[in-house]
């Protein structure tokens, strides 16, 4: 009997089945199931485990179709200072089912203490750069990373960058064409005449000395226009870190492991933790007294030293300080809140006297001040130019031109050694005041800049470390290639608008083998957070053998030579342009 005839003896019914079985059967062969099963059941006897089913769920999934992206989810979150940020959370297709892996959030820009009008207008464009970032998440990077493979980190990020420097150059069209039309007719140009001279000047005597003065006086440089942070680019730094912690899980590595594999090439043998620098006191433009020059002073421990120790040192020692100011009779130190920095703030007038303190206290606990323990401050002086006027405002009512603050900071390095760094102690455009004061004090205390910021230029002369922070389209890939770049003279920091549970950032910190991380005070859950993981993280390599303690040099902080001056495209973080 043909096949044929053999099928139309069979009911319909009959005939359903047989086809479906042939199907099966076609299946199972085209897929090699049989052979699957076959080899599986042989290791199953052979190792007999006390779990069988247990055993052929792990055999199957190790046969199992890589992961792949789903789906991503882009959540609006609030971040430690009550400002809205974003969450993105990556989803993953793990044997044939879909699964939450990870969710991420990265810091943005800090918030400016403006008016309250300012203010408003300020929280306004924050909710508008989290909506976009959220759209951004929720349709064409959702559609960008679907059927990826969330462990191929830098193809990941290659994507990310790519479709972010695509709406920057959108963005940037759209600012030049808004300025072409902004531009006045000629017709409407307004021709600006000589002034006449000075009445006062107009013997020869008062001319020449007006001459005198002109060109003795060099011009003042404007500041740089800041560059305007493209709304939705949280959404890229977010994605990209999510991305990282699905594939350290899918690993089942840490994410300090992954990070350094992906920086290394391979997991390292060793691992050292970063010395950590903690924030011992704030005396900035936000804190009650009248100076404003020092907007932190950071304790800088003696290598070899744990992170608990080095915790349980720096509470100490601010308990002893607090001590001090409450019996003391002297002048200043009058109050103490706590900063945003998660540090106290005090009430001072002059540079020395947050110094005098520390060096008391440091006295009294018997910590040799320049020995065990060294001292950074934080000039931020950025934020104290008085434009109008060309000077540094370093506290009420007391100017100084930049010049005058190379002298400054020359007196006080010289009557505080202790002291070994300086972070941003001018603005980027005071060029000339970097280099000399780098001439005068650079053997004994470096200074650094933060290169958060995204600029077309490199840093100013006589910089000797980076501030790396990991904020808006930043992607892992980013911070791995700074840190291999400027190998031995970057230090992570964190930004100002954490998120509030991030402990992603020690990992990051570790994995990148940087020699130094500035985590803040010790106040507060988002700074906490990070200490306790950074703990955490040198107890496990302790117990798996595998710590090692990364001597340093005596200060300064960065004792090798500066490093090669970058070009305009190295000396970015994160601006691909």
């Amino acid at each position: 009997m043909s096949y044929q005839g053999f099928i139309n003896c069979l009911s319909k019914e009959e005939q359903d089945f047989y086809e479906i079985k042939n199907a099966a059967a076609e299946f199972y062969r085209v897929n090699r199931v049989p052979e699957a099963i076959e080899t599986a059941l042989n290791e199953l006897f052979l190792h007999k485990p006390g779990d069988v089913h247990g055993y052929l769920a792990n055999y199957f999934a190790n046969l199992s179709a890589p992961p792949t992206i789903s789906r991503l989810k882009g959540r609006e979150v609030y971040d430690t200072r009550g400002q809205l940020s974003i969450e993105a959370e990556v989803f993953c297709i793990i044997c044939d089912k879909e699964k939450s892996m990870s969710s991420a959030a990265v810091s943005s820009h800090c918030v400016p203490k403006e008016t309250s009008l300012d203010w408003k207008a300020k929280t306004q464009e924050r909710a508008d750069h989290v909506r976009t970032a959220i759209q951004w998440i929720g349709e064409p990077l959702n559609n960008l990373l679907k059927g990826r493979n969330p462990c191929d980190q830098s193809e990941v990020d290659q994507a990310l960058s790519d479709f972010f420097m695509a709406r920057y150059l959108e963005e940037k069209d759209v600012r030049n064409r808004e300025k072409e039309e902004s531009r006045p007719s000629s017709e409407s140009e307004v021709v600006v005449l000589p002034s006449a001279p000075p009445a006062q000047a107009k013997d020869k005597k008062s001319l020449d000395k007006a001459k005198k003065s002109t060109t003795a006086e060099k011009p003042f440089p404007p500041a740089e226009p800041p560059e305007p942070v493209l709304p939705g680019s949280l959404a890229i730094g977010s994605v990209s870190l999510a991305v990282a912690k699905a594939g350290a899980q899918l690993q089942g590595i840490p994410l300090y492991k992954y990070i350094a594999a992906l920086k290394n090439r391979e997991t390292p043998a060793q691992f050292h933790i970063p010395i950590s620098l903690v924030t011992l006191l704030s005396c900035g433009k936000t804190s009650p007294g009248k100076l404003s020059l020092l907007e932190e002073i950071i304790l800088i421990p003696k290598a070899g030293q744990r992170v608990k120790q080095i915790v349980t040192m720096t509470l100490e020692l601010q308990k002893e300080m607090m001590r001090i100011m409450n019996i003391s009779t002297k002048a200043g130190a009058t109050q103490a809140i706590l900063h945003d920095s998660g540090a106290p703030a005090v009430s001072y007038e002059r540079p020395e006297q947050p110094l005098d303190l520390i060096t008391e206290a440091c006295t009294n606990l018997g910590l040799a001040l320049g020995t065990e323990i060294h001292l950074a401050v934080n000039c931020a002086a950025c934020e104290l130019m008085d434009c109008s006027k060309g000077k540094y405002e370093v506290a009420a009512g007391v100017l100084k031109s930049p010049d005058e603050l190379v002298d400054m900071y020359q007196t006080l390095i010289s009557k505080y050694p202790a002291v070994v760094a300086l972070i941003n102690p001018f603005r980027r455009e005071d060029i000339d005041q970097w280099e000399k004061l780098s001439n005068v004090i650079g053997d004994s205390c470096s200074l650094l800049f933060d290169v958060t910021y995204k600029s077309k230029t490199p840093p100013p002369l006589g910089v000797r470390g980076r501030i790396l922070k990991h904020i808006h389209e930043t992607t892992v890939s980013d911070l791995v290639r700074i840190a291999s770049e400027h190998q031995g003279s970057v230090l992570m920091g964190t930004a100002c608008s954490e998120p509030c549970s991030n402990d992603s950032f020690s990992d990051i910190a570790v994995g990148l083998g940087l020699d130094y991380v500035k985590l803040g005070g010790l106040s507060g859950a988002e700074r906490m957070t990070k200490y306790n993981r950074l703990i955490s993280i040198e107890e496990e390599l302790a117990q798996q053998g595998i710590l090692v303690s990364k001597e340093k040099h005596s200060p300064p902080l960065f004792t090798d030579k500066l490093q090669k001056q970058p070009t305009a495209a190295e000396g970015t973080l994160s601006h691909k342009a």
